[in-house]
């Protein structure tokens, strides 16, 4: 019996990850965060309560796994993420009827201080672009085209690792980004970043003899990329010029998002290139924007 419950515990899981895969539309980035979340609570429950069903589990049981993050220094944000596991997951049990009590509706999420985005510096970063030696192999090349689009576009990471070739525009200078939710949106990009997209996709297919359906930033066999290779890209050119903390593909689309802002752009055009949902997830920007603009009075005005 104990068999059949572990058994009918492992296919619901199963069955979630589905659901947010195939009809929420979520990123494989998400459903691995998802499923890794809702394995580190059952291995949690099964030792400090014996409980070998999530569907056992209490709001005591959550509570407590809440605690034991917290003592281990895991910060807010990543417990958050976590119990929006918890949440999305019994929901779903909840609605097809397999727990009859949600044990998350009390559960509260921890209370974050508001961070700014980190960004590199203007002027640092683009003559950085302009004269960092990239090694003169495909490798190199490839490298080049990660920095530049995730600058001078601001998609995020998955949307490069999902990026085709057949979604670059060569004639319209646009590239077709498939974001958060299936959400199409065009994004042009600059002469120079086209030249140079289209000179890197002749050497990749030369090199690997894909069809142009294939993604656009492969590994070394011509496969889809993976994140750590973004990760480690970024981090390793980005450290030659930057000072910021987190050297992070994000970190280069927060450039993109504060440097537009710095040059006078309009914050909903902003918010269609980023392709957010809503203007409030675009005006954390301004704030970066705003310490410019102190900066220079305090420095220029005679009375500041």
């Amino acid at each position: 019996m104990l068999v059949l419950c572990v058994i009918r515990s492992a296919d619901m899981v199963d069955s979630f990850l589905k659901y947010i895969s195939f009809e929420k539309r979520y990123s494989k980035h998400t459903v691995s965060s998802y499923q890794n979340d809702l394995g580190q609570f059952r291995s949690f429950i099964q030792d400090k309560f014996q409980a070998d069903q999530l569907s056992e589990a209490t709001q005591l049981m959550i509570r407590s796994w809440v605690l034991s993050l917290m003592d281990a220094n895991i910060s807010a944000r990543s417990v958050n993420r976590k119990i929006a596991s918890l949440r999305s997951y019994f929901k779903f049990l909840l609605k097809r009827e397999e727990i009859k009590k949600d044990p998350t509706s009390k559960i509260r999420s921890l209370k974050i201080d508001k961070e700014l985005p980190s960004f590199a510096d203007e002027a640092e970063f683009s003559t950085f672009l302009d004269s960092v030696v990239f090694p003169d192999s495909f490798e190199g090349r490839r490298d080049q085209v990660i920095l530049e689009m995730l600058y001078g576009t601001g998609i995020r990471l998955a949307e490069l690792l999902g990026l085709k070739v057949s979604d670059i525009n060569e004639s319209q200078s646009t590239i077709k980004v498939l974001g958060k939710r299936n959400k199409e949106r065009v994004i042009p990009i600059s002469n120079a970043l086209s030249e140079l997209v289209k000179s890197y996709v002749d050497e990749k297919n030369h090199v690997f003899s894909h069809d142009l359906n294939s993604y656009l930033i492969v590994n070394k066999d011509g496969g889809q990329a993976y994140s750590m290779l973004i990760y480690r890209t970024v981090k390793k050119y980005l450290s030659q010029v930057s000072s910021i903390d987190k050297k992070s593909p994000h970190a280069l689309r927060h450039s993109f998002a504060t440097h537009l802002l710095n040059k006078g752009a309009d914050l909903n055009a902003v918010k269609d290139l980023l392709g957010h949902s809503s203007l409030a997830a675009t005006q954390v920007y301004t704030h970066n924007s705003l310490e410019k603009l102190k900066s220079v009075f305090d420095q220029a005005h005679p009375k500041a």
